[in-house]
């Protein structure tokens, strides 16, 4: 196993796990409480799951702003309370959709509009959890946010039954999504599947199980290698300079990842009034 104390695992989360789950079995593993992840996925939802240890758990605001691919399975002619086959069941009914129909519909949602977020959500409205109010059969005016579809594509067709593939924006809920395209349709449906295969540039293909992991039969990604970051080597006295964190005059980019001469990651820095302020430390001092 890779003697890294800083790194990035991507893992291919199995269903009916929180990403909470596997953030305590990968702690197990590498035998480190600094875990966590970027980009949480539903127990229902399998896929790219972006672990960071040690000081990358610093980094998850930039791990999180990539946007991310889904392959989704809707069942229609079943409506949920939580947009998704693990809801409990409000209506049933028998009905179905023209391929042609759902092609342009789906179509027509390759676009930014404002969607409304979910009640089986984290999100807060007024201090508490959306969920929160739900549980408490409580009334709520459901938020809505900006989201960009960027790619949307029909795979698989059956009559009371889709998969679809899409590229999304950071924030996306593709249980609303799939819930406007069939309110658009006038079906009731509900999500039934859920893989996510790509965050960023992390790739499913390039993931691991849980299986693989325990074995020892996976990669440690490095920050420098896999953020798409503008990236400086410096000389000695600058370095000094970061590992210190002091501020740094320069004409970089306005956010920047420092290495020494050998490569080792040192600091990620913001340009903040044309001075450079330290944004997360990386150095390790071996």
């Amino acid at each position: 196993m890779n003697s890294l104390n800083k790194g990035l695992i991507i893992v291919n989360k199995p269903k009916d796990y929180t990403s909470r789950d596997i953030v305590n079995k990968i702690s197990k593993i590498l035998k480190t409480k600094k875990v966590g992840h970027s980009g949480t996925l539903d127990p229902l939802a399998k896929g790219v799951l972006v672990i960071c240890f040690g000081k990358y758990t610093k980094l998850n605001e930039l791990l999180t702003s990539n946007e991310k691919e889904y392959i989704a399975e809707v069942k229609i002619g079943l409506k949920t309370d939580t947009l998704d086959i693990t809801g409990n069941i409000l209506e049933e009914k028998n009905q179905t959709v023209k391929k042609e129909d759902l092609i342009n519909t789906l179509n027509k949602y390759k676009k930014t509009y404002n969607q409304e977020v979910p009640i089986y959500s984290a999100v807060k409205v007024n201090g508490k959890k959306l969920y929160e109010y739900a549980r408490e059969g409580k009334e709520v005016k459901l938020p809505k946010k900006e989201v960009t579809i960027k790619e949307i594509e029909l795979l698989s067709f059956d009559e009371n039954k889709f998969t679809f593939k899409t590229t999304v924006s950071k924030g996306t809920y593709i249980r609303s999504l799939i819930n406007d395209i069939l309110n658009d349709l006038n079906v009731i449906g509900t999500m039934s599947n859920l893989t996510r295969t790509k965050q960023g540039i992390f790739d499913i293909n390039r993931s691991y199980t849980l299986e693989e992991i325990e074995k020892g039969n996976f990669e440690i990604l490095k920050i420098k290698d896999t953020l798409d970051i503008p990236k400086i080597k410096v000389d000695e006295n600058t370095k000094y300079k970061i590992i210190n964190g002091c501020k740094l005059k320069g004409d970089y980019p306005n956010q920047i990842l420092f290495l020494d001469k050998e490569e080792n990651e040192l600091a990620i820095y913001e340009k903040e009034n044309n001075i450079y302020k330290i944004k997360v430390l990386l150095y390790e001092n071996n």
